[in-house]
């Protein structure tokens, strides 16, 4: 569980036993793994991305990028690391020494990512685009529309799909997950969900939402059908699949849920703001 209130890194097993937590000087608001045995933190008032080794804790690499990074994703097909930032609108490759690959200038505060076949998708925050590139050469070879302050996105393979979440514009909080052509981008059906729908993960064929704004927990099968709900967490951004358990962490009570077949088995106190989960299978 990455926290971002006082940053720090707490690490549970399966049963939610707490293994350690890594206290940070530095304003951490994400992180990502990557091979082998590593960690990437960013945070959005940093200059650099740090890569942490996971088994020593030991700080082995700093690239400088600029403060604004909004997000850090890998992609495990290509072996590349991209980064996004607001500031300069850009999403950078990587490769697994760090050593910058290429750079795409984007639309508006480009963030969420998810990739497929060659293909990085990333939606521009502040700007009612999703951007489609090719991550051989970097070049941008689609955008589609979609709704501003888009954010949150899975692939679903099953269907050729997209999904995308979001917050919502102003006072109308976005209450649906809307389904798009992962060939065309062409919008194919809403999934109505509640409050601001930004965290997805999927176990086996059950795909779970998380909905901040109304502390819920839907689960959907892969044609979009509402299976059920769950209340849980206080204002919850994230959500992963841990071995047979769907986790989901409080952002505002500090804890982390554990959930089996629909129900809250047993929460467990993190730090303070645990925004991110990570989930490494050794």
């Amino acid at each position: 569980s990455l926290n971002i209130i006082d940053p720090s890194l707490d690490f549970f097993d399966s049963k939610g036993e707490r293994i350690a937590t890594w206290k940070f000087d530095k304003s951490y608001t994400g992180a990502t793994l990557i091979p082998y045995d590593r960690l990437v933190l960013y945070g959005h008032q940093l200059n650099e991305i740090d890569i942490y080794e996971l088994s020593t804790g030991k700080l082995i690499q700093s690239i400088e990028t600029g403060i604004g990074t909004t997000n850090a994703y890998y992609d495990q097909e290509e072996h590349l690391l991209f980064i996004t930032n607001s500031k300069h609108n850009t999403v950078t490759s990587f490769d697994e020494h760090g050593k910058k690959q290429g750079e795409l200038r984007l639309t508006d505060y480009p963030m969420s990512m998810d990739s497929h076949q060659g293909k990085l998708y990333i939606i521009n925050y502040k700007a009612p685009v999703l951007s489609v590139v090719d991550i051989k050469s970097m070049t941008l070879v689609d955008e589609w529309s979609i709704d501003k302050s888009s954010s949150g996105l899975m692939i679903v393979e099953e269907t050729n799909t997209l999904w995308i979440g979001g917050h919502g514009a102003g006072s109308r909080p976005n209450q649906v997950v809307k389904v798009h052509d992962l060939k065309t981008g062409q919008f194919i059906q809403e999934i109505q969900v509640s409050h601001m729908p930004v965290g997805f993960t999927r176990n086996e064929d059950i795909i779970y939402i998380t909905n901040h704004g109304s502390n819920e927990l839907f689960a959907c099968d892969v044609k979009g059908n509402v299976l059920w709900r769950k209340e849980v967490g206080a204002n919850p951004f994230a959500v992963a699949s841990f071995k047979d358990q769907i986790i989901v962490a409080g952002f505002d009570d500090n804890q982390i849920y554990f959930i089996q077949n629909g129900e809250i088995q047993k929460s467990v106190s993190t730090e303070h703001g645990p925004f991110q989960l990570l989930v490494r299978e050794v």
